[in-house]
């Protein structure tokens, strides 16, 4: 069956758009690398926040630009620039930096900004598609992207180009992040809520330990390992050596499986399954829940030089929001 009309024009939207940020890595692994770099070690080492501005699409690019940069350990917001020229000006500090979007770089509305950042000798950083612009001549560093096709077949509506400066925006923060060295556990500041804050809370925040812990050593007779079994409900027990090692698990498949008339005259250490798969206090939930989901578990103990601390439950990780 071919496609309808609606499926092939939303193919063709994709591949120009696509071909859009294909030219700009282009771009950037060639004319743009210098001045790339040289917009992410200004942005390093400012000691304010980050200004964004636009109007129009690119008001709406710049939020997210901002909230993007935000979210990954740089200060930022976004300022119209239009409210700029009615009072916004004054949220700008001469430690600031001031990220300019505009594609045409004419954009009348920026005109206020513009001047305030020459006048108060505020870096200013371009991201346009006309180095030769108002915009692009003023800046200090002007990344000038490639212009391509509107996927809009009028070549009127912004496509192709936000979609470019938005594609850019994400490659400078993503820069930044790593220049700085901003970790997962960072991360985690700046979203403590939902399931992405749920991803970044730490095993040992969630665990069982203590009392809680089902645990018995490797001599204990099988009634007893089984009633810890029952009793603190995780469906398995660690079992430990004469040092307190982890040296084994026994779980409630481990007793389907090898049970036998026997096995209730046996010892933990006779049943147990050697080597278990742990974590450790400071791995992230949501690597927990990749391990119990790749290995079909319900729980991991954990450890800390070798000693069992703690066990975490598949229960506790969709409790927090993982799933």
């Amino acid at each position: 069956m071919a496609n309808p009309e609606s499926v092939q024009s939303a193919l063709r939207t994709l591949k120009t758009e696509t071909q859009g940020l294909i030219a700009l890595r282009e771009a950037i692994e060639g004319p743009l690398s210098q001045g790339f770099a040289e917009a992410v070690e200004i942005l390093r080492k400012t000691k304010g926040r980050l200004i964004v501005t636009g109007v129009g699409k690119n008001s709406h690019i710049g939020g997210k630009m901002a909230a993007t940069f935000a979210s990954t350990g740089t200060p930022a917001h976004f300022v119209h620039s239009a409210e700029a020229n009615h009072g916004d000006l004054g949220m700008i500090t001469s430690e600031d930096v001031i990220l300019g979007l505009s594609w045409s770089g004419e954009t009348k509305e920026l005109n206020g900004i513009l001047a305030y950042s020459r006048r108060f000798s505020i870096p200013l950083i371009a991201i346009t598609n006309n180095r030769k612009s108002a915009l692009g001549k003023v800046a200090d560093v002007c990344l000038a992207l490639p212009r391509e096709e509107e996927a809009c077949p009028h070549g009127l509506a912004p496509t192709t180009s936000s979609l470019m400066m938005l594609a850019i925006g994400d490659a400078l923060a993503v820069s930044l992040l790593e220049a700085r060295g901003f970790s997962a556990s960072d991360f985690g500041i700046y979203h403590p809520g939902g399931s992405l804050g749920a991803s970044l809370t730490y095993v040992s925040e969630i665990m069982h330990s203590g009392d809680a812990l089902p645990q018995v050593s490797t001599d204990t007779p099988m009634p007893e390992a089984i009633l810890e079994i029952t009793e603190k409900s995780f469906g398995c027990v660690g079992i430990v050596d004469a040092d307190g090692l982890l040296a084994g698990i026994i779980t409630d498949g481990d007793l389907r499986r090898k049970f036998n008339n026997s096995m209730l005259s046996q010892n933990a250490g006779d049943i147990m399954t050697p080597d278990p798969m742990t974590v450790s206090p400071d791995t992230l939930a949501s690597s927990a829940m990749a391990i119990l989901n790749e290995k079909k578990r319900s729980a991991l103990i954990v450890t800390e030089n070798g000693k069992p601390i703690g066990i975490i439950h598949l229960h506790d990780l969709l409790r927090i929001g993982l799933g």
